[in-house]
């Protein structure tokens, strides 16, 4: 019997796991930067409405190319060295858009941000949940969503300072590029440590680097466990079927609910309203604050809330598990969103008019915020991960690009203004969370602890598919602990 003493090496996987995170840093800090500088921008560039939500929707467009191109990015060039390339390409954009003297230019570089952005999105988590141990895998996938709204909370505070510190018409001429260029600092961090952290186990077994796999697992883990899991990894890319399925992703009753779940849950992530407030904070909450500075602030102090639930989640998740979790999160936010809905449509004063708002980031930032990035992951099988990963995270851009370039729109209609408040929004947002709800109770099974050569297999089960067809094997090894 084996002790119950972890033989793995967590702190190497923690410092692996955190640099790859990098690039959720700075998806969060480049996604939410724009909220600071988007109504100087808008002054600047003399914006209307639908141009102010094209200034801030546009980078979806990127990130859309980039979710298309990252699965053959990291599987031709391996998860690594794609999230290098990606580090380049942020800085590229944070130069860009800073510089920037006419609209077109803003335009084109804030996509080319978009485009790593994209990238980001899909190899980051494939990578975190490659290189993780199945036990700890929740906690180090969740490493991600911290980053994020981490950056997200950095960059909301410097919105905040720059804003106070400088006169309505320097914001206007100069103050909105100080702010785009802050993001410089963790694009130069991420291109200096991402040369320390190996390419992952798994993608090495895929392109027959066994040496290097094994080497990186036993850095992991001890020489013996690393073995076990190297086999199981070997045997899992030697059956039949996923030997058909390496080449292309083909869509049958065996991949289709897998896509089902993973587009479902990235859709999910978006429609209840998450980035209208990290874009448009200061926007929506002047309809109830009166002044920019006061909803600069409000905002950055809605981004520590979704931390603190960043941090709580990321302690319950392997234990707790996914599901719960995300069932938690959809009912919370329709709840609340419905609260803050009540707030702007009665106007309520003061603390009164975002509590609701308050609580509903805490309680995404536990659920929605972090455990769907560690479900996308870990639901598909290594051979189709990455394009199935970049098509599910395709959708969710497309479904932030919608909500992001209505909401300027929807926010300044005289109509909906007089009759709501300002709140319409937020009660789209509710039914959409309470739909997430339903979804996520009927479809999608528990993965918490399951290696990931064995996910997929339940999956199909809540489709009533047999996992056999999806080639899984039942004289598969199993050892005690898996990576």
């Amino acid at each position: 019997m084996e002790t119950r003493h972890k033989r793995y090496n967590m702190k190497y996987v923690m410092l692996c796991c955190t640099v790859a995170a990098f690039g959720g840093l700075l998806m969060g800090y480049d996604s939410s930067i724009i909220s600071g500088a988007i109504e100087p921008l808008s002054d600047y560039f003399q914006l209307t409405p639908a141009e102010t939500g094209w200034a801030v929707s546009n980078i979806l467009l990127g990130s859309l190319v980039g979710c298309f191109i990252a699965p053959k990015l990291s599987d031709k060039f391996g998860r690594k060295k794609s999230l290098a390339i990606t580090a380049l390409l942020f800085t590229a954009s944070v130069v860009g858009t800073a510089i920037a003297h006419n609209f077109f230019t803003f335009v084109a570089f804030r996509i080319l941000g978009g485009l790593a952005i994209g990238l980001a999105s899909v190899i980051s988590p494939i990578y975190l949940a490659e290189l993780s141990p199945s036990k700890y895998r929740g906690r180090t996938s969740a490493l991600y969503a911290v980053c994020c709204v981490g950056g997200q909370s950095v960059v909301l505070l410097t919105n905040y300072f720059i804003n106070k510190s400088m006169l309505p018409e320097v914001m206007v001429d100069t103050g909105w590029r100080y702010i785009l260029a802050t993001a410089l600092v963790p694009c130069a961090l991420f291109i200096f440590f991402i040369a320390f952290i190996p390419e992952s186990p798994r993608w090495n077994v895929l392109k027959g680097k066994d040496k290097e796999a094994l080497d990186t697992l036993s850095k992991i883990s001890d020489p013996v466990h690393a073995r076990t899991v190297f086999n199981e990894i070997k045997h899992s890319f030697s059956d039949e079927a996923a030997t058909r399925h390496k080449s292309r992703l083909r869509l049958n009753k065996t991949t289709v609910p897998l896509l089902i779940i993973g587009i479902g849950l990235a859709v999910g992530n978006q429609i209840s309203g998450i980035n209208v407030i990290q874009y448009f904070g200061p926007t929506l909450l002047k309809n109830v604050s009166g002044s920019t500075d006061s909803a600069l602030l409000q905002t950055f102090w809605l981004s520590v809330c979704q931390f603190v639930g960043v941090l709580m989640g990321m302690a319950l998740i392997d234990k707790v598990g996914r599901r719960r979790l995300l069932l938690l999160g959809a009912i919370t936010s329709a709840v609340f969103l419905a609260y803050t809905f009540i707030a702007f449509y009665y106007r309520l004063p003061g603390l009164l008019a975002v509590v609701g708002l308050f609580a509903y980031m805490v309680f995404f930032g536990m659920t929605w915020g972090q455990i769907v990035w560690t479900v996308l992951g870990e639901l598909f099988p290594t051979e189709i991960r990455s394009i199935c990963v970049g098509i599910s995270i395709c959708a969710m851009s497309m479904a932030n690009f919608v909500i992001s370039t209505t909401f300027p729109i929807l926010n300044s209609n005289a109509f909906l203004l007089d009759i709501f408040h300002g709140g319409f929004p937020l009660l789209l947002f509710a039914l959409f969370s309470l739909a997430m709800y339903f979804f996520t109770f009927r479809y999608l099974p528990e993965t918490a602890g399951m290696p990931l050569e064995k996910i997929h297999a339940r999956v199909l089960e809540k489709f009533n598919v047999d996992p056999r067809e999806a080639g899984e094997r039942t004289d598969a090894p199993v050892s005690e602990t898996r990576s």
